[in-house]
């Protein structure tokens, strides 16, 4: 049947920003699909609740706290899955982000911060995964990118610099881990997650936001963790080096800041 295509049965995931969100999300949905998962965020209360969830698909769970804008200990966790489970066969790289902010405001830290965070830790995993990938029966990543990485709009200049580094990293790895190893991305738009708390719970800003988004609505965690799910499957078997676009249709963003010119 084709829905056995969307399964991952015994396969091993690891899930980076898994506390809550899209990466929570993703992790479920990993496990109800039959992966066990190791779990990494910096609160362990939120993993221990993810866990949980997982526990009650039937699949396993391992909770590995940990402050991943370092790029060591997101190599770190290739290793854990090794030892805890014996494989590794599927990388999610969810964990990322920057505050918006005017260019002027942005100096070069904060650039190379956004960098680090967002395409260096998923880097390093990726780098740290590839080898227990190939002992077995090889394996896919999926790194999580954003619409931010090619539209443009003020106040973004740090994220998408960074998101779109990661858009073209997904490429560039996928021809260099080809053919055994997949490497894909999803682009994602807005999303109801703890990042956008203040606009969904804003009904002039939320009804703005779905107003410029084609599909008029905000994004679910569930349309971005049934993404991951297919890139991650044999039923994205097909697919490597490409940024799938989940973002509600957005060709510009949906929400500006207002900044003046200067």
């Amino acid at each position: 049947m084709i829905l056995d295509r969307f399964l991952v049965p015994d396969k091993v995931a690891v899930v980076t920003g898994a506390g809550r969100g899209i990466g929570a999300a993703s992790a479920v949905a990993l496990a109800e699909a039959g992966a066990d998962v190791v779990l990494s965020a910096r609160t362990e209360e939120q993993l221990r609740d993810v866990a949980a969830r997982i526990a009650a698909t039937g699949r396993r769970a391992h909770v590995v706290p940990a402050d991943l804008s370092d790029p060591a200990n997101a190599a770190a966790l290739a290793d854990a899955a090794v030892a805890e489970f014996g494989r590794l066969d599927l990388v999610v790289n969810n964990v990322g982000g920057t505050m918006p902010r005017p260019l002027l405001e942005t100096d070069h830290e904060l650039l190379e911060e956004a960098f680090r965070f967002n395409v260096s830790t998923a880097h390093a995993l990726t780098r740290a995964a590839a080898p227990a990938m190939l002992a077995g029966e090889g394996g896919a990543v999926v790194n999580i990118s954003s619409v931010m990485g090619r539209v443009t709009g003020r106040g973004y200049l740090a994220y998408g610099t960074a998101k779109a580094a990661l858009a073209h990293y997904t490429r560039l790895a996928a021809a260099d881990l080809a053919p055994r190893i997949r490497v894909n991305a999803i682009a994602v738009g807005s999303v109801a997650t703890s990042a956008l708390e203040v606009v969904v719970g804003n009904d002039e800003l939320r009804t703005r936001m779905e107003r410029a988004t084609p599909l008029r609505r905000i994004g679910e965690v569930e349309d971005i963790s049934a993404t991951v799910l297919f890139l991650a499957s044999p039923a994205g078997a097909y697919l490597t080096g490409k940024v799938l676009e989940a973002d509600g249709g957005l060709q510009a963003p949906n929400l500006e800041f207002g900044l003046p010119d200067l």
